[in-house]
């Protein structure tokens, strides 16, 4: 179960989701804005603490 918590703190992260949309194409500006309210409002209510 650990390693299944391990996987998805890391492909949750906002870091690395700004990178996989970047990859994608998005700009940066609006790739950075995303992750911003992605991590304010999702990412944080998840805490993987």
């Amino acid at each position: 179960m650990k390693r299944f918590r391990n996987y998805l703190q890391h492909r949750l992260n906002p870091v690395h989701m700004y990178c996989r949309l970047v990859d994608f194409g998005l700009a940066t500006v609006s790739a950075k804005r995303v992750c911003s309210v992605y991590e304010r409002f999702i990412y944080k209510a998840l805490l993987f603490h």
